[in-house]
């Protein structure tokens, strides 16, 4: 893409100059004294959710220069994002100030989720939160593995209400009202619907390959491995690199047609526009 679009060269320059495999000092600092980050996971297929992540100043604790964690708080028992991460372990976090600094900071990398007390073991200088809807019951663990800037340019200027105008946030209450009630009417609606199923997994994986629990011909000599719940005699699907290739050339075919509408950015626009990655944002 960065070749078809013509940002192979900006593109270089911001990896040399801006990603890390660590968090250095000025990075620590920033994620010492976030309030909330927004956080991305996906399952083994693929299926990807993004949430919310808030707390006091500090509630992400910087561990090292390779290492986070954060706490997971009473929520409403979905358990999506430690779901996924207990079936895939990347994610990516996403660090915004809007209010100071108006910059962003980007943390992909491997998690995993620990038990409170064993997090305490070993992290003894963790403090205990006094607010009880506050306290970890589990916590997510992430080596850092990229950090790079998130720049300023397209974050929104915003400004904090005064706690005497805003009210306390309900920390861990089970207060349909004070968690935002039925806001999307969707309860409402809940007899005139049949309950929400997720996607079956079958063949198709989003990569365009077979999934692991579906049939799939053994090539070479072998005989062709058949999961439970195909009889024999069923027709097999095609193997998964006959799949990929149909799918990954239906999927190349869309994006040629939108890359042949895009135009390419000029070397002269990039260089007209850098003008250094910390230059104050224009206001």
């Amino acid at each position: 893409m960065q070749q078809r679009l013509g940002t192979t060269e900006r593109a270089d320059r911001f990896y040399k100059d801006q990603v890390l495999n660590h968090l250095n000092g000025r990075m620590r600092e920033f994620v010492a004294r976030q309030e909330m980050f927004f956080l991305a996971t996906a399952d083994r297929h693929g299926e990807c959710d993004s949430t919310f992540r808030a707390g006091p100043p500090g509630f992400v604790q910087v561990l090292g220069e390779r290492l986070l964690a954060y706490p997971e708080y009473r929520g409403n028992g979905v358990m999506a994002s430690v779901g996924n991460i207990s079936e895939n372990p990347r994610l990516g976090i996403l660090m915004i100030d809007f209010t100071r600094d108006r910059i962003g900071l980007h943390v992909n990398g491997r998690a995993r989720v620990v038990l409170d007390e064993e997090m305490r073991s070993a992290h003894p200088e963790l403090p205990i939160d006094p607010v009880p809807g506050r306290r970890a019951q589990l916590w997510v663990a992430v080596e850092v593995e990229e950090a790079y800037i998130h720049c300023a340019k397209h974050i929104p200027h915003l400004q904090k209400v005064p706690a005497q105008a805003r009210g306390a946030r309900a920390w861990g209450t089970d207060d349909v009202r004070r968690k935002g009630g039925d806001f999307f009417g969707a309860a409402a609606e809940a007899d005139e619907r049949p309950p929400f199923r997720r996607p079956q997994h079958k063949y198709v994986h989003l990569r365009g390959g077979l999934h692991e629990d579906a049939a799939e011909v053994v090539r070479g000599d072998g005989p062709a491995y058949r999961p439970p719940g195909i009889a024999p005699g069923t027709a097999l699907p095609p193997a998964r690199d006959e799949v990929a290739s149909a799918l990954n050339g239906e999927f190349l075919d869309r994006v040629e047609r939108v890359l042949a509408r895009a135009q390419p950015r000029s070397r002269a626009e990039d260089a007209a526009e850098f003008r250094g990655w910390f230059d104050p944002p224009d206001v």
